[in-house]
């Protein structure tokens, strides 16, 4: 039985204990043979909360504040457990972004997100016909420079408020080894295990048993990683980006036909950002500014929907889709064209997430009837003023909030693990527009300012967020992987809580909806949608597509009075843990 047939099996049969379900305007909260129940009860603490896709990273971020550690100490920490027993998503070879909200009200953004190697061109993934090729995303060449390293370091020398060593010991002894839950062994798919297999490094590291995965049980020890992750600890992000672990990478890239240099390497720096702040229902969002799409293209769907009163409207009855799909497809043809590295291009920011352009962009929706995505472009005239992936939530007993989301872009990457270092190098470069106009492995048709340049850094979906009540008191903290589905997942998040009223369990629980301009299709998970509801939407003009799969891997934390209520997505199967 495949991993996602039992899932859908375990929870029918814990739906089918009730004879009564909950509501939403009267309306029946999920589908019938929705897999997921809305019975379950939160985790909930007093005094710390981390919600993470796995429970060893999570339970060692809850000891880290136990310790005497605050939340951005427990978010260091958690990083670099889950690049030990979450290899496919966690890392130290990718990138990421964090929003903090300190409990003083003070907001602030991290950019730790990867940049194209100095040696990079517009073309270089481009055949002699000027037709894409794969290395931009399996292989040596699709790897960007790694920036996860370098964010923790900026992170914990920002707001950290332990010993570094005390932040990365815990992974060193994870790498040396842990035991494998099925979880870990959910991303090694047989597909998966044929396109590591084509890296001896990484076929030697994650397929221990004559090159098939470990079975549940096992322990998996990473001995390279331990080191290098040594290496960081004893010498901070000089262990990484100098010395014994730089000249691996390099290493690795001559010998597979990369790019990336020492000099990349040395000259890697995060940034620290301006967040981006909108109001939803009067409450305050706080999220991820450039080169993040995350929080500008959520402003800018929220103000189109503030002008709804969504919360009167069925959930996810057929109008309430319809509105969410027009405002969607608006603000991904402004994503697509407009936003890029902020460092390379200027965007019209202001403008996007304001709450008149917004009307605008609202005045051209029929609620009748669905709007042709090749009828929706960019909103502003003239030149632009431009999946795997894991998210962790954390708030402390003083009330300050981290939301991380960081990733290697596809499950394990580029799939090469570099040799005597152990651990695997992103694909961020197809996040770039390696040709625009034509579609990312997500989907994302992009605009030319994503365009490939040396050192600049690729467009991401990523949208760790923040949410504050009227009265400035924290309210929730949000976040998921998913690739372009990542800034419709964390709204939708929002939108149950604020919208609807639903709790932790619900809002993660529920099931989600998608659409991101092009292609023009509302993508809805398996039996996420009654089969009225879909002809209603046909009926509107809509195109549907019921996903294989599901979407996202959720981390979210509400504050209820004094107690922080939490619920890890079982959609990955990752686990909130409090004290």
């Amino acid at each position: 039985m495949s991993q996602l047939a039992a899932l859908i099996l375990s929870a029918l049969v814990v739906a089918s204990c009730y004879t009564d379900v909950s509501t939403v305007n009267g309306r029946a909260l999920f589908p019938v043979g929705w897999m997921f129940s809305e019975r379950e009860e939160p985790v909930t603490a007093s005094n710390g909360m981390v919600v993470s896709t796995d429970e060893l990273a999570s339970r060692i971020g809850v000891d880290i504040m136990r310790s005497g550690g605050n939340a951005v100490d427990a978010a260091v920490a958690v990083h670099f457990a889950l690049a030990v027993v979450n290899p496919e998503a966690g890392n130290i070879g990718g990138g990421g972004f964090m929003v903090t909200r300190m409990a003083d009200g003070t907001a602030a953004a991290l950019d730790f997100r990867e940049k194209a190697p100095l040696a990079a061109t517009r073309d270089m993934y481009l055949d002699e016909e000027g037709d894409l090729t794969d290395k931009s995303v399996i292989g040596h060449l699709a790897a960007g420079v790694p920036g996860s390293v370098a964010g923790m370091w900026a992170a914990h020398q920002r707001f950290g408020s332990i010993q570094w060593e005390e932040l990365v010991s815990p992974a060193v002894e994870l790498a040396n080894g842990f035991e494998v839950k099925e979880r870990f062994l959910g991303s090694l798919s047989s597909t998966m295990v044929e396109s590591l297999s084509n890296f001896p490094a990484s076929a030697a590291q994650f397929l221990p048993r004559d090159g098939q995965p470990p079975l549940v049980g096992d322990t998996l020890r990473q001995p390279y990683l331990a080191k290098t992750l040594g290496r960081i600890r004893d010498w901070g992000p000089g262990g990484f980006y100098e010395g014994e672990t730089a000249d691996l990478i390099v290493a690795e890239m001559e010998r597979g036909g990369g790019i990336i240099t020492l000099q990349d390497l040395a000259e890697y720096t995060a940034e620290w950002r301006d967040p981006i702040s909108f109001t939803y229902r009067g409450h305050t969002v706080i999220s991820m500014p450039p080169s993040s799409s995350g929080g500008a293209t959520m402003a800018e769907m929220a103000n189109i929907l503030e002008g709804y009163d969504v919360g009167s409207m069925d959930w996810h009855g057929p109008r309430m889709i319809h509105l969410y799909a027009e405002a969607w497809k608006r603000s991904y043809a402004d994503r697509n064209h407009y936003l890029a590295d902020p460092d390379f291009v200027d965007m019209p920011i202001d403008r996007i997430t304001s709450e008149a352009y917004a009307r605008v962009r609202a005045s051209t929706i029929s609620e009748t009837a669905a709007t042709p995505s090749i009828e929706i472009g960019p909103g502003m005239e003239g030149p632009a003023e431009g999946e795997n992936t894991t998210h962790y939530s954390i708030v402390d007993a003083a009330g300050n909030a981290v939301a991380v989301t960081t990733t290697i872009n596809s499950w394990y990457g580029s799939k090469v693990t570099v040799t005597g270092a152990g651990f695997v190098l992103n694909n961020e470069m197809d996040d770039f527009a390696a040709k625009p106009g034509t579609a990312n492995q997500f989907g994302l048709v992009q605009g030319e300012n994503n365009a490939v340049a040396p050192g600049k850094r690729m467009l991401s979906a990523m949208t760790p967020t923040v949410v504050a009540n009227p009265d400035g008191t924290l309210r929730m903290v949000t976040g998921t992987p998913g690739g372009g589905t990542i800034i419709t997942t964390v709204f939708q998040t929002i939108s149950n809580v604020l919208d609807y009223g639903m709790n932790v369990v619900d809002a993660v629980n529920a099931p989600r909806i998608h659409h991101q301009h092009l292609p023009d299709q509302i993508y809805f998970e398996p039996a996420g949608l009654d089969p009225e509801t879909v002809t209603q939407l046909q009926a509107m003009g809509h195109t549907l597509f019921e996903r294989t799969g599901m979407s996202g891997d959720a981390q979210v934390i509400i504050v209820d009075g004094d107690l922080l209520k939490a619920w890890s997505d079982p959609r990955r199967g990752g686990q909130a843990i409090g004290y």
